[in-house]
């Protein structure tokens, strides 16, 4: 439970950091002051700051505005979850300063408040090409052409359990993999498909892995004269590891990125069309906890599961941040446009409230999701009836 949590802050403190470090980047580049950059989330520990071309160290929570720093102030905070950057004027103080974000033509204050959405993209490609280079499980099928080295034995894996089917019943899961049947090892596909069809009419002991460990499951014997493969209601395919040359992996980790997106964002928009109109989310939602959970998960698979989890998570990281509501940068982005609409800026305290009320929101649903996540509304129900 301990490296689950370790392993979690690290993935977390990474995605945060590279979002931030888009900001960063895309500031300076732009000429914009970034006056903190800080590792961790506040209280401050310590920081340094450059006086005169000279690096100082300095302690303590002191407020940026009172600590002098001919350029950005580094900081290490307490809490070691991702980092920050602050940017001048992005409150909309300091307009008159032309290093201000407020100051800002509009395609420079939109390009600082993406870059972090973008720098998250890139870092998914890139955790998705290390996996592609160090051996990542694929389906067998789709390497016969691709350049891919096979590494290890194959494996027969649950793509897909038809809801209230045998296989269903006795609790088999996607990704499953069918390690035995009937105490007899199972490698290839075609082979577990014909022994399944043809002792259809007796007991099926599977001996299945399941994140890492063994589970022993038993589908009775089947009353049917059907000989489809399929009629225990499980989809099979055959995977391996598979390595590819780093040119190869490159190209593998932005498509699959690309990929990626597409099917997380169609997650999105169907989770918002049933939330409009009345219908049950469709998709599982996790928080923090959950997130966590299914880090150690991941973990427990291998490096190349773990990367690729990463990569997912760098990607809703993306899209979430990127998404038209207040205190996100979507929603900062939407003020913007508004403002190029109406060819006038919307009034910085209405701007900043709406922006605050976002943020509370936020804290609301993530608070919802984490007590759905550790099931406390369950306990809450027993405890007062």
């Amino acid at each position: 439970m301990f490296i689950t949590i370790i392993i979690f802050i690290l993935i977390l403190g990474l995605l945060v950091f590279v979002h931030e470090l888009g900001h960063y980047v895309s500031s300076k580049k732009l000429g914009v002051k970034a006056e903190e950059f800080g590792f961790g989330i506040p209280p401050r520990i310590f920081g340094w700051k450059k006086i005169n071309g000279k690096r100082k160290f300095f302690w303590g929570n002191k407020d940026v505005e009172t600590i002098k720093s001919d350029d950005t102030i580094w900081s290490l905070n307490w809490l070691p979850l991702g980092g920050f950057v602050k940017i001048k004027g992005e409150d909309g103080a300091n307009k008159a300063d032309n290093d201000s974000f407020a100051s800002q033509k509009a395609w420079k204050r939109v390009i600082i408040l993406s870059a972090g959405v973008l720098m998250n993209f890139v870092l998914a490609a890139v955790l998705l090409a290390i996996a592609f280079n160090i051996g990542a499980p694929q389906v067998i099928e789709s390497t016969s052409n691709s350049g891919g080295i096979i590494v290890g034995e194959s494996r027969v894996q649950i793509l897909q359990v038809v809801p209230d089917s045998p296989a269903d019943k006795i609790g088999l899961q996607v990704g499953d993999v069918i390690v035995k049947i009937n105490n007899e090892k199972r490698g290839v596909k075609e082979l577990v498909q014909k022994y399944i069809a043809e002792n259809r009419n007796q007991d099926l002991e599977f001996v299945v892995e399941r994140f890492g460990e063994e589970q022993i499951v038993t589908i009775p014997a089947l009353e049917t004269e059907s000989s489809d493969d399929r009629l225990i209601g499980v989809a099979l395919i055959e995977s391996a590891i598979v390595k590819y040359p780093w040119y190869t992996s490159i190209w593998l980790g932005i498509k699959a990125m690309v990929i990626m997106t597409g099917a997380i964002i169609k997650a999105f928009a169907l989770i918002i069309r049933n939330l409009f109109i009345g219908m049950p989310v469709g998709v599982e939602v996790a928080g923090p906890v959950g997130i966590a959970v299914l880090t150690g998960q991941a973990a427990k698979l291998g490096l190349a599961y773990l990367l690729q989890f990463a990569a997912i998570l760098s990607i809703n990281l993306g899209i979430i941040n990127f998404m038209p509501f207040p205190a996100l940068d979507g929603g900062r982005v939407l003020f913007i446009l508004i403002e190029k609409i109406r060819r006038k800026p919307i009034s910085q305290k209405i701007e900043n409230a709406i922006h605050a009320v976002g943020f509370f929101l936020l804290i609301f649903v993530i608070l919802l999701v984490t007590i759905k996540d550790l099931k406390l509304g369950q306990l809450f129900g027993r405890i007062f009836g």
